[in-house]
């Protein structure tokens, strides 16, 4: 059987959907910080673990899965493996024991600098200097946004 196009018009086709466009470009940009993250030992979302710990060192799981935005059942695992690695130490609160902070390690404050090379060498993947990586984090900052409040436009 010979194939066909329902889609005569070209309405809905698979490259012109931004959709789409955000998904292929994800995956591609996940998929050379895995490369840029080899030397650091540490998976993305490790990184981005990392990354809100060298903001603000001893921050509570529940934080890091807020910004992250994830749930916390994902958040312990991701923060026992970095503990596994050395490069955090997990301490339960005295006040409330469900309640655990994590502290970066010296071995996880000195790989700050083997990460700093990460973002620029995101750029040069991406061909994006760093005024159009800016901007292109501000677009996607406000697109979050929009489709947040068209989710819920109670919540604005």
């Amino acid at each position: 059987m010979k194939p066909t196009t329902t889609d005569k018009d070209g309405h809905l086709r698979l490259q012109d959907q931004v959709c789409f466009s955000l998904y292929s470009a994800s995956r591609m940009v996940t998929k050379a910080h895995g490369l840029l993250l080899k030397e650091l030992g540490v998976t993305y979302p490790q990184y981005l673990a990392l990354l809100m710990l060298w903001e603000q060192d001893g921050i509570l799981v529940s934080e890091i899965a807020a910004a992250l935005e994830i749930d916390a059942g994902t958040a312990t695992p991701l923060m026992q493996r970095l503990e596994k690695l050395g490069l955090v130490e997990r301490v339960r609160c005295d006040q409330d024991e469900r309640r655990v902070r994590v502290y970066l390690t010296a071995l996880g404050k000195a790989s700050y600098d083997k990460a700093l090379s990460v973002p620029d060498g995101l750029g040069e993947a991406m061909g994006l200097d760093p005024e159009n990586a800016r901007r292109l984090v501000a677009e996607m900052q406000m697109i979050k946004a929009q489709i947040t409040k068209w989710l819920d436009p109670e919540q604005t």
